[in-house]
């Protein structure tokens, strides 16, 4: 790891500052890697420091949930298998204390299934290991730029969009949307009247490729329509 002076923030018990002392004047975003294995923690941790971000490690899961409900992360890189607690199970003890928290699983498990169990939950991301760093901190800066447009409001016609409130307005009153329907929707309003296929909101809002057998995409659009008519 690069010199770096030593900073009294942690990321709680069965945890290490990793990141340099940022100035008041110019924070950078604040990143919870939480895997209990060292060489890849260690490994992300520095590459995430390098690219500019503050890095906090949790080495195991209870202790990575603790430090997530506490608050305060830009963005937060969670492994699925850990000895002392599944990582959906940790996923969604972090989304209930804070359900906005962005979410990147970071794991060898590339089941499609898993996959879709994971961001159905509520996280935003899924890399499989093992993963190249120039594709881990693309994700990373695509997850913060997300974060960075949650205050905006969209307008399509008559449709607007509000990013911060996650809720949708057709002209009926604001209704509320899941995180998922507010990521399709706001998908489909990013290329306005243009047609949007189902390979490209499944790799967009799901981040997984084209499935033939698949029909999350027509289920989200159903509620959708049923909730804005």
């Amino acid at each position: 790891m690069t010199a770096a002076r030593e900073d009294s923030r942690t990321a709680g018990p069965g945890s290490a500052w990793v990141g340099p002392a940022w100035s008041d004047a110019a924070p950078s975003p604040r990143i919870l890697l939480i895997d209990d294995e060292p060489q890849i923690s260690g490994f992300v941790g520095r590459a995430l420091e390098r690219a500019g971000y503050q890095a906090e490690i949790a080495s195991d899961a209870a202790s990575g949930v603790r430090s997530a409900a506490a608050g305060g992360y830009d963005l937060v890189i969670l492994d699925l298998i850990m000895p002392d607690m599944d990582g959906r199970t940790a996923l969604a003890a972090i989304l209930r204390a804070h359900p906005a928290q962005a979410v990147l699983i970071l794991s060898c498990n590339s089941d499609p299934s898993t996959k879709v169990e994971c961001l159905d939950l509520g996280a935003r991301d899924y890399l499989t290991k093992p993963f190249s760093l120039a594709e881990l901190t693309a994700r990373v800066r695509a997850r913060l730029r997300e974060k960075a447009l949650r205050s905006e409001v969209m307008q399509v016609g008559d449709l607007t969009l509000d990013a911060g409130r996650l809720v949708a307005d057709s002209g009926t009153g604001p209704v509320a949307l899941t995180r998922l329907e507010f990521l399709c929707l706001r998908a489909l309003m990013e290329h306005g009247y243009d047609s949007v296929t189902k390979s490209e909101l499944l790799a967009s809002v799901w981040g997984i490729e084209f499935d033939p057998g698949s029909n999350i995409v027509d289920v989200c659009i159903r509620r959708l329509r049923v909730k804005l008519g």
